[in-house]
């Protein structure tokens, strides 16, 4: 009974053991959380034919052990990202923080501080938790009028210089003076445009190439 007792013992250890390896294999995998609006929830797009698509799509060519986890959703503002973060950032424990938040604000006329101010909360959260963040830029037409256009357009490139992180300064670059790559509305970029998105976005990561090729 005692011979018996001891082998049962170590197998309920070594159920345990195991149990434990491969929960804390789960907490460790490198995530990369992309945290955006409509452009990068693939609004009016055919499921799985946005720009994070295609980046996911790049990981795996590239064999890296890097997944991606799309939290964006359309309409989100500054103070809808800033609310949401925190508890995303205890749940995924990204290793990037992908921020593509403000365009929504813009199209509300919120004002350019409040923008600010949100979204350099949510870079210094995302950095205090361990992340790497790339800041994606936004610049919005001039019918806005000029100040609150340059207002605008500046306030992504002195976020990224006074908090020190990657910065993607136009994410619509290559796309925004092309009508043909727009939908109807001419607000949302369309399938043909997901991939100079994508390799926009794509570009803005190369001081990260070497952590995607491995976990953090």
């Amino acid at each position: 009974m005692r011979i018996q007792l001891l082998t049962a013992n170590k197998l309920i250890t070594g159920l345990f053991c195991l149990l434990m390896s491969i929960c804390s294999w789960a907490q460790v995998k490198p995530v990369i959380l992309v945290f955006g609006d409509s452009l990068s929830a693939e609004y009016g797009l055919p499921r799985g034919t946005g720009w994070v698509n295609l980046l996911e799509e790049r990981l795996v060519i590239d064999k890296s052990p890097w997944s991606v986890f799309n939290a964006s959703i359309s309409g989100e503002t500054s103070s809808g990202g800033l609310t949401r973060l925190p508890a995303l950032l205890r749940q995924k424990n990204p290793g990037i923080v992908i921020i593509e938040l403000g365009a929504n604000d813009a199209l509300r006329g919120l004002p350019v501080n409040q923008t600010e101010a949100n979204l350099r909360k949510m870079i210094q959260i995302s950095k205090k938790s361990g992340a790497k963040v790339l800041l994606c830029g936004i610049q919005i037409p001039t019918n806005y009028g000029q100040t609150y256009t340059m207002q605008f357009k500046r306030l992504y490139s002195q976020l990224a210089n006074q908090e020190q992180v990657q910065l993607l300064p136009f994410f619509l670059d290559g796309v925004a003076t092309k009508p043909e790559l727009f939908q109807p509305d001419r607000l949302h970029p369309n399938v043909e445009a997901q991939s100079v998105l994508f390799k926009n976005v794509w570009g803005s990561m190369a001081p990260y190439s070497n952590l995607l090729k491995k976990s953090p």
